[in-house]
């Protein structure tokens, strides 16, 4: 995997700090996964806002209690005010493609639970036409078996499982229909989750684009 270049970090870290001005006191955060998310714990651990954090993966979270966050799960939080997340990739029509390092399925849950679903990127996340990899969490049982039906799909070499015990493949087939596609994998037996994530779920992007944001909206009411 290419390093990314410091202009790139720089965007992170500006998408971060915009994000990170959505907290409010009293509220409960989401956190999703992956190095975007990482700059906005840094954020968060300047301005220590009075909030309630939940993470997605298990990264997120040590990193977060390491930064004095308080973190609890989405169980015992009970609600969740705002999440915020990373993405692979990011269409024009809000489509996005997640789960590079593979929790696309605690970042869909802690997405869908939101009453707010921000997207946070730099400017090489922005596509014009999604394209695969889209990530799959899977069934250990019979795993071949729901490989070979879902077509061009294979595991990931060289991964651990997820959180929950999911193992870990991708879709390598054309992405030419994105809510078709989902629908397919929705319904192929032995699939826990994938990384498509429509745009019924986000209701802001932020893109760090050089020394500026460019801010979306989607959802009605983000």
């Amino acid at each position: 995997m290419e390093t990314p270049s410091p202009a790139i970090e720089l965007e992170k870290l500006a998408a971060a700090r915009e994000a990170a001005l959505l907290i409010e006191p009293g509220m409960v955060v989401g956190l999703g996964s992956g190095s975007t998310v990482h700059r906005l714990i840094e954020v968060l651990a300047e301005t220590r806002p009075d909030a309630v954090f939940v993470a997605a993966s298990p990264a997120s979270e040590r990193a977060a209690a390491a930064n004095g966050l308080r973190v609890l799960s989405l169980d015992a939080a009970g609600r969740l005010d705002l999440a915020i997340d990373g993405a692979d990739q990011i269409d024009s029509t809000g489509w996005l493609i997640k789960g590079g390092g593979a929790a696309q399925t605690r970042e869909k849950i802690l997405a869908a639970a939101a009453q707010r679903f921000v997207v946070i990127a730099s400017s090489d996340k922005r596509v014009e036409r999604l394209r695969p990899p889209v990530p799959l969490e899977l069934i250990p049982f019979a795993v071949e078996t729901t490989l070979a039906a879902l077509g061009d799909a294979r595991l990931r070499a060289h991964t651990p499982r997820s959180p929950d015990g999911g193992m870990i493949a991708d879709f390598l087939g054309p992405v030419d229909d994105s809510r078709e596609l989902a629908q397919r994998l929705d319904q192929q037996p032995g699939v826990v989750e994938h990384g498509l994530f429509p745009p019924e779920l986000v209701d802001l992007v932020i893109i760090a684009r050089g020394g500026s944001t460019e801010v979306t909206r989607f959802r009605a009411g983000g």
